[in-house]
């Protein structure tokens, strides 16, 4: 994890842009034979051609925000990967979470590279072995810091960001991706 990827100042400037600019949508998933409204907002961004399908539903993308532009810029030329993609996740307080998962879905390809950026309040990220899940790894992930997944992350472990009790503020997650093949 590179903790102040994005400097204080510009990474708060970029929640703001988001939190206002992106049409923010309550997406419905499956789980377990049924749907349900997923516990936060999200947005999914990308290239002509990106669509993503994830817990039994489709999702086409919006147009890449002017925002959006240097940050994907700057994570291909650091990383190497042609990101076309992001998954925007707005975790309103910390009742907003994700569950257990992994991303292996089939368009990200063997071994996918996850780049995920978090602008707002800290929240805690936990990743636990599928074959061991008493092997944990529990970061915190501030305002600006990258997390970068790659190799048999997906593989080998499931990740979530968990409810909290404690009062927490709006959190923006960027997950950038890079889609393989269209769906459609």
């Amino acid at each position: 994890m590179l903790r102040g990827w994005l400097r204080t100042s510009p990474a708060s400037a970029l929640h703001r842009q988001l939190t206002d600019g992106l049409p923010w949508r309550v997406h419905r998933v499956r789980l377990f034979g049924r749907e349900i409204d997923s516990p936060r907002l999200s947005c999914w961004i990308g290239d002509r051609g990106t669509t993503y399908r994830y817990s039994g539903v489709r999702h086409h993308p919006s147009a890449w925000p002017d925002a959006l532009l240097p940050i994907r810029e700057r994570l291909i030329r650091e990383t190497g990967v042609a990101f076309n993609s992001v998954l925007a996740n707005l975790y309103r307080d910390g009742r907003d979470c994700m569950g257990w998962h992994s991303d292996d879905e089939p368009e990200l390809g063997a071994q996918p590279v996850i780049a995920s950026l978090s602008l707002g309040a800290t929240r805690r990220f936990v990743l636990r072995h599928r074959s061991d899940p008493m092997h944990k790894l529990v970061l915190e992930l501030p305002h600006g810091s990258l997390l970068v997944m790659r190799g048999a992350t997906q593989e080998d472990y499931r990740h979530a960001l968990c409810r909290t009790a404690k009062r927490v503020g709006p959190r923006i997650n960027l997950t950038f991706r890079r889609i393989m093949a269209n769906p459609d």
